[in-house]
């Protein structure tokens, strides 16, 4: 490709005055709509530009507009398939094949896509002549740590071992392109580096005023470094960060911004009201339907200025009644658990209503609820599927708002901002890591207690919680599904808790996966594994907690080695020193 486009000028008149002897100009020009890599990025203001390529990566079909979020929260335990959708039940049944099937909107081919532009400016940075103490400076280069490590976190979390480069420079070889796969540790340790660094160079959400609506800060990257050390267990380590970023709302620590909870917790999944809230760390932007273009850009590129900007989430789990795919819907586990907790005031636990479709004849009579989802009354659990039924999910849809009476079934529509950190998340890792470090201390109640208060329920009971293990098993299997239930990041939770590789955790998350076929049973849980008439965990192997790299990509790159899931391999070694909590019963939905 040319660097310039030559325009030359000739002049008619110019050409007779001189006897067609031969005279041009030659003016070169940048072309702004095919520039190279070498022509731009030279500049601060191409950095922005930049930056906000990065931001849309993080918002296409393979991150977090559909694929990239809907695989991961399919192969948790509170969401399974009911629709004979083989695009979905081979997440379900953790079996997805490696030959067959086209991946290019997957998470490991579009987060490579987000690492490159990342890096990219990472390379460019540093010779724009940008003082390094200035905050443009401060910006850039944070917001593409902080993408980056998104990024990296996002791979390694799901795909175990995976192949990237931080040297912007490897993409100019055919061996630079050819790059090795990486053990998780390896990538998990640039993560942590550069979530730890863009924690030094962001503003807080405060600091950065109207320039931090939307945009990373230095609260989003403590939180992702927060979870990063949490999935290698370094409980201590989190714990201190944890406290930091709570210290804010007490009036201590102010360097990662000032949080707290919404008194309302459905401004957190509203998509016209509490978007970029005092809750939110970070979240992914959308636009509301109607107010970005008409083309559905499902593949890597999304440059169209006519682009949707909204996601499918909406459209996986809403039924076919509100104009969904009636895909992917809630396993009963999870509705029995909101069900098994009531207000101090004895109404349903409130963010039930946001997060499942179920019918509750007292939200009739609560303010600002009612038994009604896309505009339509119902008078029973609204159910998702063909053969067998799961209940409807609300969470990222608009179906409690009553906005619409139906949503495109297009897809790539939805303006609900997905949420990915909230403020209540920090609340309960610190709790978590401080029953890990000094075991069921008052202050892991007390963060605990925040949470449950926001939703109006009762303190937890500290006599019936003595032991590190019962009050683990509280936070993973109650406090945690009721206040994140269907929202991406539970796989991650059931793999650095080790639940797939503790006999009586693997045989709970059985238990969770079931479910009966009829729909007058989407709520009701079976006794039994054995009575279940469907369990998304029965092909479940040692290994395959991890997604498979398809042959696609293994034969794309000769360096690109399988993991865990393509080699059956188990990774039992890993939990190797650490604690995997064993079910305690009589907490939760046994």
């Amino acid at each position: 490709m040319k660097k310039n486009k030559l325009i030359y000028v000739a002049g008619l008149g110019l050409m007779l005055a001189s006897g067609l002897s031969s005279c041009e100009d030659k003016l070169d020009v940048v072309n702004t709509n095919q520039q190279t890599t070498s022509e731009f990025g030279n500049t601060s203001s191409d950095l922005d530009e930049a930056v906000i390529a990065c931001y849309n990566h993080i918002r296409m079909d393979g991150t977090f507009s559909r694929l990239g979020y809907l695989e991961e929260v399919c192969l948790g335990d509170e969401v399974g398939e009911f629709n004979d959708n083989l695009w979905w039940s081979r997440f379900d049944w953790y079996n997805a094949p490696q030959a067959g099937w086209d991946e290019q909107t997957s998470p490991l081919y579009m987060w490579s896509y987000a690492i490159n532009k990342c890096n990219f400016v990472l390379y460019k940075v540093d010779k724009v002549g940008l003082d390094a103490s200035s905050d443009k400076y401060k910006q850039i280069k944070g917001q593409a740590l902080f993408i980056r490590g998104l990024g990296l976190y996002e791979l390694a979390t799901f795909y175990q071992d995976v192949p990237f480069t931080t040297n912007y420079e490897d993409y100019g070889s055919l061996e630079g392109l050819y790059m090795p796969t990486r053990p998780q540790s390896e990538v998990l340790d640039q993560a942590e580096a550069d979530f730890k660094e863009a924690m030094e160079l962001l503003p807080s959400r405060d600091e950065g005023g109207e320039w931090a609506g939307g945009r990373a800060t230095c609260g989003a990257a403590a939180g992702y470094y927060v979870r990063t050390l949490m999935f290698r267990r370094k409980f201590t380590d989190a714990l201190a960060v944890c406290k930091d970023i709570l210290s804010s709302e007490d009036g201590g620590n102010q360097k990662y911004g000032a949080y707290k909870l919404m008194a309302d917790y459905g401004d957190n999944f509203r998509s016209q009201s509490g978007e970029n809230n005092e809750e939110s760390l970070f979240e992914v932007q959308f636009l509301d339907y109607g107010v970005g273009g008409s083309d559905f850009e499902w593949g890597p590129v999304n440059n169209s200025k006519s682009a949707t900007q909204g996601h499918a989430i909406e459209t996986v789990f809403a039924n076919g009644d509100a104009g969904g795919w009636n895909d992917l819907a809630a396993q009963p586990w999870l509705y029995q658990t909101f069900k098994s907790q009531k207000q101090v005031n004895g109404n349903p636990d409130p963010r039930l209503y946001w997060t499942l479709l179920s019918y509750e004849s007292e939200y009739d009579n609560m303010d600002g609820y009612s038994n009604t989802a896309y505009t339509k009354a119902y008078t029973e659990h609204i159910a998702t599927g063909a053969n067998w039924f799961g209940m409807s999910i609300a969470k990222h849809t608009t179906a409690r708002e009553n906005i619409y009476t139906t949503i495109p079934a297009q897809g790539l529509t939805c303006g609900v901002n997905i949420r990915l950190l909230r403020y209540s998340d920090i609340l309960l890792r610190a709790a978590e890591c401080e029953n890990e470090v000094n075991g069921p201390t008052a202050n892991a109640f007390k963060w605990i207690n925040k949470v449950r208060k926001r939703a109006n329920l009762a303190d937890l009971d500290q006599s019936k919680f003595t032991t590190a293990d019962a009050l683990f098993e509280q936070i993973a299997n109650v406090e945690r599904p009721t206040e994140f239930g269907c929202e991406h990041g539970r796989l991650q939770d059931l793999i650095r808790w080790g639940f797939f590789y503790e006999p009586s955790r693997l045989k709970q998350l059985h238990k969770h996966g079931c479910s009966f076929h009829g729909k007058d049973r989407v709520a009701e849980l079976p006794a039994t594994v054995e009575e279940a008439d469907y369990d998304s965990f029965q092909y479940y192997q040692e290994g395959h907690e991890y997604m498979c790299i398809v042959d696609k990509d293994l034969n794309a790159n000769y360096n690109l080695k399988g993991n865990s899931a393509n080699n059956n391999t188990s990774n039992r070694s890993f939990y190797d020193g650490y604690t995997i909590h064993p079910v305690v019963p009589g907490i939760g939905v046994q």
